[in-house]
Order: C-alpha cells, then structure tokens, then sequence
C-alpha cells in the first residue's frame, strides 16, 4: 500500500490545514484571494507565480525535487536536511536493501526558504487568540515580515535542491504545517493540565517522549523569564508555528492584554529582554523536540500506511 510523493504531500498540508490556528473558512478565504490574485496578472507575471499557492497556504511546506506519482516505500527525515544528508542517503543506499526513495527535512530549503514570510501572518491569528487586536498585530507584523524578507534576500537557497536535482533524489521540506502540529498539541496538552506555576509547565513538557529525548542529550526545556515558583497566568503557545519569532513589539500588547507566560520553542535575547521589560514569564520547550512532535504527528499516518521512516538530523522518531 504504497503512497506516491503527492499523496504524502496532500495528506501533510490537509493535516496542517486542520491542526492550524485558522479554522478552515479562514483558509479558504486566503486560498480565494490568491486565486483573485493570480486571475487578475498579466501573462508575463503569472508564468513566474507559484502556483501551489492555489491549493497549499503554506509557502513553505513544499516538493522540491521529484514526481508526485513516485511511490515511496522508505523516507529519510530531519530537522535540517541539506547537501550532506543528501549525500548520506545516496552513500546509503549503496548497502541498504531497502532504498530510500525520499529525503524529507522539516526547515525549509530552496523557495519554500524564499516564502518563509509568506507564512508569519500567522502570528496575528495566534495573538488575536490571546487578547491583542488584530489592526495592532497588523501594523506590528508588516516592517517585520519585511525585515525577515530582506534578510532572505541575499541568500543561496538551491544548493541543496540542485545536489537533490544531481542526485536525482525526492526531496521535500515540510515547516508550516508541522509547526501547526505541534502548536495544537502543545495548546491542547497546556489546556488539560492546567499548570499554576512556571515548574509546573516544565514537567508538563517533560512528560512528552521528544522532549525526554533531547533532554538526555542537553536540550532540556527552559524558563528564559521567571523562576519555577513563578504564577503563570494566561498562558500563551505563542512560538511554535507562524515561521519564526514574532517581533519584539508584541510584548507590550500580550502583556496588556493579560497574558503572563509565553511558551515557545526558541527566543532570540532581544526578545527575551523585552518579555522580561513587560513582566511576562517565558518558557522555551526545545527547538529541535518541538520540531520533532510536529513532524512525528505528520508522520504517523504515513507510516501507518506502508512508507517506513529513517530518522537523522536530530529527528527524535517518536510513534503515537
């Protein structure tokens, strides 16, 4: 019962769609105005325009190299997967039996690295849930997204899509609709448990197998503001999907809306600062386990259905 590359990838975004902080008339009404977009361009610009746009609304969960109709019995997966990995699975596949027939990384490369601002508008759903209005998380999100555009721009993103082209290997990156995975599932375990206090939230992530793991290498869940006797207040799951971090403007408006504890899975020192400056409380659950139970959440059903999966690139392979 093999699925093709297509499959796997509707099954990913349809997944990403149904665990995100949109609902799904929300998506719709996104995927709609890109199709007003795109039925209005003139030729010469609809011949460079992304036409997965139209279905996917997530610019960074894409097919980088390889047929959808390809079957895939065996999927190498990571966080970050780039030449080497590649590397490594066509090395591997010089001994291994069964072949890998796809090489599948979690951060984005090649164009969906491009897009990676197309998907921060995220942020204004997830603060709108949490209290802060959506015309201020507006104005806060359009210099930023622009910023982290700029910083894109110079950069050479298809060196490992041009190593998969060479090696002719499948190769896909799946960010976004991930991230929604473990976003929902962190905010539905939060809602169940119900912590009071800081040290609280920290055995709540620690009951979660991907956050065991990477905590036996070092990687052990955090508070960056706070201490573990510290009242949590309303708790936001405000850094785990939307691209990357929001900007440091934001904490002025969570913290009046009433917010008192952030978890997420990274924050840069500047942000942490500001969280601090505005007295609210920041737990960091782990990058790269973050990244692994959003991923393990896509990946359960693929496997269920055939497609076996090799774990490298601090992957923590878990199965729910």
């Amino acid at each position: 019962m093999a699925m093709t590359i297509g499959d796997i990838y509707k099954l990913v975004v349809d997944l990403g769609i149904k665990n995100g902080p949109r609902s799904k008339s929300e998506i719709k009404e996104q995927l709609d105005a890109v199709a007003e977009e795109y039925k209005k361009m003139d030729e010469g610009k609809k011949k460079y325009f992304d036409k997965e746009r139209l279905t996917n609304p997530f610019g960074d969960t894409r097919v980088l190299h390889g047929a959808l109709n390809l079957k895939v019995k065996c999927m190498m997966v990571g966080v970050d997967m780039e030449t080497p990995e590649l590397l490594l699975a066509n090395e591997v596949n010089k001994t291994r039996t069964k072949k890998i027939d796809m090489v599948l990384a979690h951060h984005p490369e090649g164009h969906a690295l491009k897009a990676l601002g197309a998907v921060m508008d995220l942020h204004q759903d997830i603060m709108g849930q949490y209290g802060v209005p959506e015309n201020i998380m507006e104005k806060l999100m359009e210099p930023h997204i622009s910023l982290i555009n700029r910083s894109l721009s110079p950069g050479n993103y298809q060196r490992p899509v041009d190593a998969a082209r060479l090696l002719d290997m499948p190769y896909a990156c799946f960010h976004t609709a991930s991230d929604n995975m473990v976003w929902n599932f962190i905010k539905k375990l939060i809602d169940k448990k119900k912590p009071k206090v800081l040290g609280d939230i920290l055995k709540v992530l620690l009951e979660v197998p991907e956050y065991q793991g990477a905590s036996r290498v070092g990687d052990m869940p955090y508070i960056a503001v706070g201490n573990k006797k510290s009242k949590v207040g309303k708790i936001a799951i405000s850094g785990m999907t939307g691209g990357t971090e929001g900007p440091e403007t934001v904490y002025e408006h969570l913290s009046r809306a009433g917010v008192g504890t952030l978890i997420d899975m990274h924050i840069s020192e500047k942000n942490r600062k500001k969280a601090e400056k505005y007295h609210l409380n920041v737990v960091v659950a782990s990058h790269i386990a973050s990244d692994s139970v959003g991923m393990n959440l896509l990946l359960d059903p693929i496997e269920r259905k055939g497609v076996e999966i090799v774990p490298v690139s601090g992957f923590i392979r878990v199965k729910r």
